[in-house]
Order: structure tokens, then C-alpha cells, then sequence
């Protein structure tokens, strides 16, 4: 059994896979202080709680965009699974070929992104939006070069930014509204957090496609936390909500081929 860990700046997703099915996904707050124990506790809890047996977890494989929380991570596979983690990072095979200017300032998370997407569209142009902390936009070729993007701040972060630097904006339920003309303070927040998102997304998506595929539609793929919240906008051609782990256990079967 496969553990994958994608550790964010907001939550810890994780998921078990056997051969190729994905028997468990699961979240938890990321937490800069979490020891090695709570984390490894927590871990075998949740694994013990869906019938999956700790033991039979035999590999690992991390991506983590907080690197504070590296060293427990490490010494919690070590500890309660006598396994050492394969961490995305570079120098670790991806199959990728990065087209950034420093490939070393590209996000694990959005290189298992990618991974999972050219695993799962081999042959296609792919755009990969994650609505995470922070929202990242993605192309990909279909020579599975990684263009680059674009990085904006998440729908969750600007509405903290909105509470934390006014003095009268409440925090408010992030939903999709009715209408675009709010006729309250709250419903006027929401508005602007959801079609703000949605012109965002469809803007990047359009001007991606047309300076780099050349007016091909590329597959487009959203996921992360919120991801699900502008499905009804037809932004994406498919919601992958489990993306990352699907481009983790990519990049653990092409380390393991590497070895061997």
C-alpha cells in the first residue's frame, strides 16, 4: 500500500492506495508545531478507523509546500511506518520536462499536479487549476513540458485579508450567490469572492490557450478544496479532486522503476 501526503499551507490531504485504487482520502489541519508522535497517531487512527492496516503501508511519497513541517513528517514514516518517505523535490524523476526560468522555485504541489495530469491525459494539452490556500493555474504540453502559470491568492485567503484589514467586512460562508449585485454586506463579500474567481479563471484559461496551444483546447482540469464550488461555471472540462495524489503515486512508480 501507497500513503500519499500533500502537505498545504492550510491542510494535510492524504490518501492510501492499493495497486491502483484509491481506498481512503482524508484531511487535517497543518499544524507548524505538530510533533512526529501526534502526527504519526493521528495518521494510524485514521487508517485503523477504515479498515486499512497501518502495517501494510510499505511506501510513501510527500509533496510539502511548508517546510517547517518536513523534519516531523520524516520522522513520523520512519517511527510508526519503517518507511523513508520519498519527498517530491528537485532532482526526484517526474517524467517532467520544467520549462521555468529556476525549476527549483516551482512548488512540489504543482509538480504532482502536473504528473497527475499527464498520467491521466497522456496525449493532450493540459491546464490545471488548484484552488488551494493560493489558486495556481497550470499548462502542461503534450510532450509534458511544464510551461509555468500563474499564482493568485486562494478564495479563502482573500476573504481573511478582507476581515483581518477592514475594520467593518466580516468573515462570511464562501458560496456561490444568486446574483451578482449583493444587497447586503454579506451577500456583496460573497459576490465579489465567487465571480471575481470565476472571470479569473476563465480569463487565465483563454489567454493560456491562445498564446501557447495555439487556440487548441487543452484538457481542463480543476481541483483543490474549492474546486467544486465553480463546477456549475463550466470552467473545467473534469473536477479531479484527488489529482495531487494520483501525481504522487506517479512519481513514487517512476523513482521505483529508476532503482530498480
Amino acid at each position: 500500500m501507497i500513503l500519499c501526503l500533500d502537505v498545504g499551507n492550510t491542510q494535510i490531504f492524504g490518501g492510501v492506495f492499493v495497486d491502483d485504487d484509491l481506498k481512503l482520502q482524508f484531511r487535517r489541519t497543518s499544524q507548524l508545531r505538530s510533533s512526529s508522535d501526534e502526527l504519526g497517531v493521528f495518521f494510524r487512527t485514521v487508517l485503523r478507523e477504515n479498515d486499512i492496516d497501518p502495517r501494510q503501508i510499505n511506501r510513501v511519497a510527500i509533496c510539502c509546500v511548508v517546510p517547517d513541517l518536513l523534519y516531523s513528517l520524516r520522522a513520523t514514516c520512519q517511527k510508526y511506518f519503517s518507511v523513508d518517505p520519498l519527498v517530491l523535490r528537485p532532482g526526484v524523476k517526474t517524467g517532467l520536462r520544467i520549462l521555468y526560468r529556476d525549476p527549483k522555485e516551482v512548488g512540489a504541489d504543482r509538480i504532482a499536479d502536473a504528473v497527475g495530469a499527464v498520467k491521466l491525459y497522456p496525449d493532450r494539452n493540459v491546464i490545471v487549476a488548484d484552488f488551494g490556500t493560493a489558486t495556481t493555474i497550470c499548462a502542461i504540453t503534450r510532450k509534458r513540458e511544464f510551461l509555468g502559470g500563474c499564482i493568485i491568492p486562494g478564495v479563502n485567503l482573500s476573504m481573511e485579508a478582507l476581515e483581518e484589514r477592514t475594520a467593518q467586512l466580516p468573515s462570511v460562508e464562501i458560496v456561490p450567490p444568486k446574483n451578482a449585485i449583493g444587497r447586503s454586506t454579506i451577500e456583496s463579500i460573497q459576490s465579489g469572492l465567487y465571480w471575481s474567481n470565476v472571470g479569473m479563471v476563465r480569463e487565465m484559461v483563454s489567454r493560456i490557450t491562445k498564446e501557447e496551444f495555439a487556440d487548441e483546447h487543452p484538457v481542463v482540469i480543476g481541483t483543490g478544496g474549492f474546486a467544486q464550488l465553480f463546477n456549475r461555471e463550466k470552467l473545467f472540462d473534469i473536477v479531479l479532486s484527488d489529482l495531487i495524489l494520483t501525481g504522487l503515486k506517479e512519481v513514487i512508480r517512476l523513482n521505483d522503476q529508476t532503482r530498480a
